[in-house]
């Protein structure tokens, strides 16, 4: 499988939502994704976007050629009052039928990358506390887990 990590564009929105919805079925959430596919875009290639992602693509012969998606990293700016602007990563996802290829690594790494370009204070994520392959994943990377804070949200 060749893969390339490539910046996502508009005409992924509807594989990356496609993606999304894997994760939160695999997280046990599938109700939770209520983003519209137009709200998805718009908050990522319209006149202020507000996320950024990287896929991992790679050409499928039996398509003509056509990228196939099988893993994404979606983020956005998040300021500390303490450590300044910081990469959120909101989503990281390979599919089960690509795991196990390094294509986690290689959007880990490229997400590394762009924290490093754009001179953000780090990168920081969460981590539901039962997804063990996710977690094993993150301490190859030296991550440091917190469990102190606890996650707060109201809907509005």
């Amino acid at each position: 499988m060749s893969i390339q990590i490539r910046r996502a564009v508009k005409d992924d929105c509807k594989r990356l939502l496609e993606l999304v919805k894997e994760l939160a079925l695999y997280e046990k959430a599938p109700l939770e994704v209520t983003v519209t596919l137009e709200h998805f875009e718009e908050s990522g290639f319209g006149k202020n976007p507000v996320w950024w992602a990287f896929v991992a693509a790679s050409p499928n012969p039996s398509k003509g050629g056509e990228q196939e998606i099988p893993g994404f990293a979606l983020y956005y700016i998040r300021y500390s009052t303490w450590k300044g602007q910081r990469m959120y990563l909101e989503d990281i996802l390979v599919t089960e039928a690509a795991r196990g290829k390094g294509i986690g690594k290689l959007l880990m790494d490229r997400l590394i990358e762009e924290a490093k370009e754009k001179n953000f204070s780090g990168i920081v994520w969460q981590v539901l506390e039962w997804n063990e392959p996710a977690i094993n994943f993150y301490k190859k990377y030296n991550a440091s887990f917190d469990g102190e804070w606890v996650n707060c949200s109201i809907i509005v």
